[in-house]
């Protein structure tokens, strides 16, 4: 890999404490490749050959069944994925494909469970990480379960602007399918929620969205860090 990736690598809470040789040992074994956009990765119900890291870019985590098609995340550096079927040695519950070109760092599943087993600050560390994703997936349900398509809606372009500086502008990431399919609702559902948040001083410019009324939508869409802070 190169080496000013690994630095970045290195700073990522899943790896920032343990021993030296041991890292040492799991980036020897990795390789870093970059993959054109709409690439896929990794395929659902394959087994989990590799850890991968986004170094550079951005992944789409996505799922099919019945004719159906849905988004699951969209993972951006520097993250891993699939950590918990790496660690279980089972297979991948989720496709993955690029949205962008990518760096993308894979380690082999077994030197993963290798040093997991050897070094107990990485597996206190792997657990802390998977606790995290564990609180992210409940906080993903109340989102879907609690709230309307519009209030999901509004609060998810209140934390692209709040991430994005709080300027009164948000630039969306993603194309406006998969945002719906990452919202839970269909690209039509999504166009009428627009629709329904410009009194509240939302304007739609492709993907650059102004907003002019902020208090009024934060009204509208009554955030709560118990589902929408990450810090939580």
């Amino acid at each position: 890999m190169r080496s000013n990736d690994i630095p970045l690598v290195r700073e990522l809470d899943l790896f920032a404490d343990m021993a030296e040789a041991n890292f040492d040992e799991l980036m020897q074994a990795a390789f870093l490749q970059r993959f054109p956009p709409q690439v896929q990765l990794i395929t659902e119900g394959d087994p989990a050959d590799f850890l991968y890291i986004v170094v550079e870019g951005g992944v789409e985590l996505f799922a099919a069944h019945g004719g159906r098609e849905t988004s699951i995340e969209i993972v951006r550096p520097v993250s891993t994925f699939i950590l918990a079927a790496v660690l279980r040695d089972a297979a991948y519950l989720m496709s993955g494909r690029t949205v962008e070109s990518c760096h993308i760092l894979m380690v082999p599943a077994e030197n993963v469970r290798t040093i997991f087993a050897r070094d107990h600050v990485f597996a206190r560390a792997v657990v802390r990480e998977l606790s995290g994703r564990y609180r992210s997936v409940v906080k993903s349900l109340k989102n879907h379960k609690l709230r309307n398509a519009v209030e999901r809606l509004a609060n998810c372009l209140l934390r692209v602007h709040d991430e994005q500086g709080g300027n009164g502008t948000a630039t969306l990431q993603v194309d406006k399918r998969t945002l719906a399919a990452l919202l839970g609702m269909t690209p039509e559902n999504l166009s009428r929620a627009f629709a329904t948040l410009k009194p509240y001083g939302v304007e739609v410019n492709g993907r650059e969205i102004s907003l002019t009324r902020i208090d009024d939508l934060r009204n509208l869409a009554k955030p709560t860090p118990l589902i929408d802070d990450p810090a939580t």
